[in-house]
């Protein structure tokens, strides 16, 4: 079962005291052509080419699905996952946090609940999909909750971590590079290597205009002001109904700039993540294919948030090894 636009999911698992705690569901969308071409229009090896079928995140995570795993996981936040500027900054997604005298709990306001989180690190965001990963439990951050799954994190936030990488076995992820640069610019059209500079299915630069928009091309970024101004900012995820990617995702430019895995800078005592898609904050020059920025993985601002990817369910891999083959097909048969 998905959600539509992100929305915290309306599935309850049940605690052992007897209260319920509400699950989040995912909304993803297939990407297929495993084996296609990478772009090197910008960069050698380039960037985009994927060995396998994967889902990926339609949205970026809200802040109502990164509240309810607040509540899951930190009610005593031993790893940070929460930051105070959520609630205090005037640029933060609005999770506020109570300290209820037995622990902390979340919550968020049903207007920003559909927005996308920001004030998250990369280790935040390998955290969320170690919870994913494990089946959302409830519990003490730690072994089976946030620290082991996709990713091996034993404890770690510090600026380097250059060899925490991607687990074997994984179900859910922080979008690799590869991952994120298919999705969002690779043409699907049929051909292995094509690619667009935006990812709107466009090579013009985006309107960012909600009263009077581009007809399929517009995005939440700052062009002589803002999109929206205070105190949202952020549009809600898929609000640019018209304007999604070959792969039918929402909002890989504009809103929040995504975390990947990829590490994009090196020296002897730190390293930078890769970030992607330009934040609301940003001009259109930050979204194309082109930019290649990253940021050191402790980093926790109001520009930053990410989107998953997850492993295909069986039946969705064989719907795509399906579809894989009738293209196949039609090609051949185009071409006799």
């Amino acid at each position: 079962m998905r959600c539509t636009q992100g929305l915290v999911g309306l599935a309850m698992v049940l605690l052992a005291a007897g209260a319920v705690q509400a699950a989040i569901t995912i909304d993803t969308v297939p990407v297929g052509k495993p084996g296609n071409a990478a772009d090197t229009r910008y960069q050698t090896p380039g960037y985009g080419a994927v060995a396998y079928e994967y889902n990926i995140g339609k949205y970026e995570v809200t802040a109502g699905q990164y509240t309810t795993f607040l509540n899951a996981v930190a009610k005593t936040d031993t790893y940070g996952l929460y930051n105070a500027n959520m609630w205090l900054n005037n640029y933060g997604c609005k999770i506020e946090r109570t300290d209820t005298g037995s622990g902390y709990s979340y919550s968020v306001a049903s207007d920003w609940a559909n927005r996308p989180v920001n004030y998250v690190s990369f280790w935040d965001a390998c955290r969320f999909a170690n919870w994913l990963h494990n089946g959302q439990p409830i519990g003490l951050q730690g072994a089976g909750t946030t620290e082991t799954g996709a990713y091996t994190l034993g404890g770690y936030n510090g600026v380097d971590g250059r060899t925490i990488q991607r687990n074997n076995g994984w179900k859910w992820a922080v979008t690799s590079e590869d991952e994120w640069y298919k999705a969002a610019y690779d043409k699907n059209d049929g051909d292995t290597g094509n690619y667009f500079d935006y990812p709107t299915s466009s090579d013009s630069v985006p309107s960012h205009d909600l009263i009077n928009p581009d007809p399929g091309n517009n995005m939440n970024f700052y062009d002589s002001g803002y999109t929206i101004g205070s105190p949202y900012y952020r549009t809600p995820v898929g609000e640019f109904g018209l304007s999604e990617s070959p792969y039918n995702t929402f909002d890989q430019g504009g809103n929040v700039s995504e975390w990947n895995e990829a590490i994009v800078f090196e020296s002897t005592d730190w390293s930078g993540r890769g970030r992607r898609g330009g934040p609301f904050s940003d001009d259109g020059y930050f979204l194309r294919a082109a930019y290649r920025p990253y940021r050191s993985p402790s980093i926790e601002d109001l520009a930053l948030g990410f989107r998953v990817s997850e492993v295909p369910e069986p039946a969705t891999l064989s719907l795509l090894a399906l579809g894989g083959a009738l293209a196949l097909l039609r090609r051949r048969s185009a071409s006799s």
